[in-house]
């Protein structure tokens, strides 16, 4: 299993953020569905070693990312888009993604191809020299997921990815999630369910911290089978379903 997480807490002060989290996951595309505020993004930002946990365990690809060493080989496998990514905006397309190579000790001979690479598997290749400046939100996402990517991660974790793009763009995005899943193992935190049911084979469902459903998109689907659940599609009525059990 790449992610092994065993009653995971996140406390700030006195909000529990993530309260007793378990899950395990190998390869493929997991989604992380839930309302603003259920405790998606810390989870995703311990997964990412960005903060730590404050009990509970986990295990990121065989290793304690709580040992220095070994949070550091996670890293050079890991790959993490956060909701808000911060950017240089004199850095190139180019430039931005060839420096996140380098922090994730990419060897210098594999560099420059795995830089031209990632751009193209985003669809920025005409804009691999454009100033980050001059891009719109959409495409300052899609140069975000290319950081992502330029290790060719074994674990990759996205946060609310889809934010920025249009629908072309969205559905080429889950096309490339579903290629990255047969290798790596894919974490995608969201709220829009479309996304979850066009890419997702697992899904995870938080509330107030908590997990409250974790299952196969077709599996939710199925909880809102006789109740009158709210949503315009199959998959959305059956979280609104678990939710309104959740909060029962």
């Amino acid at each position: 299993m790449n992610v092994e997480i065993s009653d995971l807490t996140r406390r700030f002060g006195r909000m529990e953020a993530v309260a007793g989290v378990t899950m395990r996951t190998g390869p493929g595309v997991f989604g992380l569905l839930g309302p603003n505020g259920a405790g998606k993004t810390s989870l995703l930002r311990m997964m990412a070693t960005v903060i730590a946990p404050t009990s509970g365990r986990i295990r990121l690809l065989g290793r304690d990312p709580g040992q220095y060493g070994q949070r550091r080989q996670i890293r050079r496998r890991l790959g993490y888009v956060p909701q808000q990514l911060g950017y240089y905006p004199r850095f190139t397309v180019v430039e931005f993604v060839e420096y996140f190579a380098l922090l994730k000790e990419l060897p210098p001979a594999r560099v420059h191809h795995a830089v031209a690479a990632a751009v193209e598997r985003v669809g920025l290749g005409d804009k691999a020299t454009a100033k980050l400046r001059t891009l719109s939100g959409g495409m300052l996402r899609r140069v975000g997921i290319a950081q992502a990517i330029v290790n060719d991660p074994e674990l990759l974790l996205l946060d609310e990815p889809t934010a920025g793009l249009d629908p072309e763009q969205r559905v080429a995005f889950r096309a490339l999630l579903r290629d990255l899943g047969q290798r790596a193992t894919v974490m995608v935190s969201t709220h829009l369910v479309e996304d979850v049911g066009a890419a997702c084979s697992q899904v995870a469902l938080m509330d107030r911290g908590k997990i409250v459903f974790q299952g196969t998109p077709e599996e939710l689907t199925a909880r809102a089978e006789g109740t009158a659940a709210a949503g315009d599609a199959p998959l959305e009525r059956g979280y609104s379903a678990v939710l309104a059990q959740a909060r029962s």
